[in-house]
């Protein structure tokens, strides 16, 4: 079991940011029409810019370990905001999936700030042990 537990930690944060790495790479290449939606919304794009270094540079630190329990609690506020912003359930029944996906998301950040990286991760690996003296 203790093999299964170590494993599930890289496995569920590659998981986790495999969204916002794809995310961030299609916003790149649907930049027009990413600013454009954001406008239509009320967000302002220049907004854009930092979208997507969270979704790219936040994803790929999620997945190696890095600053994971910084870049997770950004992700909770971000799929919150998003959540409220983007699927608004209340005025539209078919964004109830899509908010609860968000808010999911978000919980699943906590978990990583709650219990960090796990294993094979680049905070996990940067823990020195002190040498014991006999």
């Amino acid at each position: 079991m203790d093999k299964l537990q170590e494993l599930s930690a890289p496995i569920g944060r590659l998981f986790i940011s495999m969204i916002f790495i794809f995310s961030g790479f299609s916003k790149i290449t649907g930049y027009a029409a990413t600013a454009g939606y954001m406008e239509s919304v009320g967000v302002p794009s220049m907004l854009l810019p930092l979208v997507i270094a969270l979704e790219l540079l936040g994803g790929i630190a999620i997945l190696i370990g890095f600053k994971a329990r910084l870049i997770s609690l950004l992700f909770v506020g971000f799929n919150i905001v998003s959540a409220i912003i983007f699927h608004q359930f209340w005025n539209d029944e078919s964004q109830m999936n899509p908010f609860m996906k968000n808010i999911a998301m978000a919980g699943g950040f906590l978990m990583i700030f709650a219990h960090g990286p796990g294993a094979y991760s680049v905070d996990g690996s940067s823990v020195h042990h002190r040498p014991t003296h006999r």
